[in-house]
């Protein structure tokens, strides 16, 4: 094992936590919201007609994500838009401790400066139980993505779960790690 701890771990470690004891007055550690798991998921509806297309997805996840991504498969047939049971229509990976860490140090830090014309993300996209999604129209805005071997350029979903318990919580939890809010 390495001695390997994530900038934003070791940023939430020192003082991301303790500034949201201050904030809410939290009286025990374990009260204290923290980041549970990052959700990457991309639809893929061409891939009705072209299953490469899924297969490209799957690796295009694998290589942001740094973690295996799996297909996601339709479960239900909807005649309406030739799509049976079980067809591979997309791609999902879950991400949780020292990945997760970095996946979001990179979403934050060099992906969203990336995207054109961005304003920042919406302060109001949370569930209300303290979950933040948003989503990407290009999912060429990461660096380990080569520009020149995709072959279309998809959008991708990003959900990151917290223990917070409201979403001004969960925004105070994220403002910490400088995630760039517009509201």
């Amino acid at each position: 094992m390495s001695d390997y701890v994530p900038r934003l771990k070791r940023l939430y470690a020192e003082s991301v936590r303790e500034s949201l004891r201050k904030e809410y007055g939290y009286s025990n550690d374990m009260m204290i919201p923290k980041l549970e798991k990052i959700v990457l998921n991309m639809g893929v509806g061409e891939a009705v007609k072209d299953s490469k297309k899924a297969k490209s997805a799957v690796d295009d996840l694998t290589l942001i994500a740094g973690q295996k991504a799996v297909s996601t498969k339709a479960r239900k047939s909807i005649a309406a838009f030739r799509l049976r049971e079980g067809m591979t229509i997309g791609a999902k990976v879950t991400l949780r401790g020292n990945q997760m860490f970095d996946f979001l140090d990179r979403l934050i830090t060099i992906a969203m400066p990336r995207v054109r014309d961005f304003r920042g993300v919406s302060g109001k996209s949370f569930d209300g139980n303290g979950n933040f999604a948003m989503g990407l129209k290009e999912h060429i805005v990461f660096p380990e993505i080569d520009y020149d071997a995709v072959d279309e350029i998809r959008g991708l979903d990003v959900v990151i779960c917290t223990s917070a318990r409201s979403d001004g919580e969960a925004k105070s939890l994220l403002a910490g790690f400088n995630m760039p809010f517009n509201s």
